[in-house]
């Protein structure tokens, strides 16, 4: 090819994903460990989320999982477009209604992570879904107690071996 355009988000050589299976079974992990703490998963409401949720079903995690507001409109599309998500239901407690979140897990936009939002669950253990938490400073001041490296980005490796196998004249990058 003459030219490859491409981002470049995480393609520093210290960022190497690491496959998301093994991510996402630090949470079945986690749960087991502390099966009465809620988790509260930080991941962009589209695309993010319904990955991790497709990711959290491959590993055989059948119970509902439940969704911040912002994210239910966008998982039934995902649905309708042939998606299979499972159970999922509101992370909404209703006025008289006795909703248990211990051992469930939540996922939500990761702003709503950091704000009061979270007060309703029982000893909240956040996790965030990004390549950010490649970078332990990052997951750290943002209170990850389980960072899940999970991105839809390319990392080093992944776009220095697209270059050498495509072998182009030019490469043009982009970030933002």
């Amino acid at each position: 090819c003459d030219v490859f355009i491409t981002e470049a988000t995480f393609v520093l050589p210290v960022f190497n994903h690491p496959d998301p299976r093994t991510e996402i079974g630090k949470v079945l992990e986690s749960l087991a460990v502390f099966p009465e703490r809620t988790h509260l998963i930080g991941a962009y409401s589209l695309g993010k989320a319904q990955r991790v949720i497709r990711l959290l079903r491959d590993a055989g995690y059948e119970p509902p999982i439940y969704l911040h507001g912002s994210m239910e409109r966008l998982c039934a599309w995902y649905e309708a477009e042939g998606v299979a998500l499972g159970d999922l239901r509101p992370a909404t407690v209703e006025k008289g209604a006795a909703v248990d979140f211990r051992g469930a897990i939540v996922i939500a936009p990761p702003s709503a992570l950091q704000d009061r939002w979270t007060r309703r669950f029982n000893d909240p253990l956040p996790a965030y879904a990004s390549g950010w938490m490649t970078v332990r400073n990052r997951a750290r001041q943002m209170g990850a107690e389980l960072p899940l490296v999970i991105s839809d980005h390319c990392d080093w490796g992944e776009l220095t071996g697209t270059i050498r196998e495509l072998q182009p004249q030019e490469v043009w990058v982009t970030h933002g």
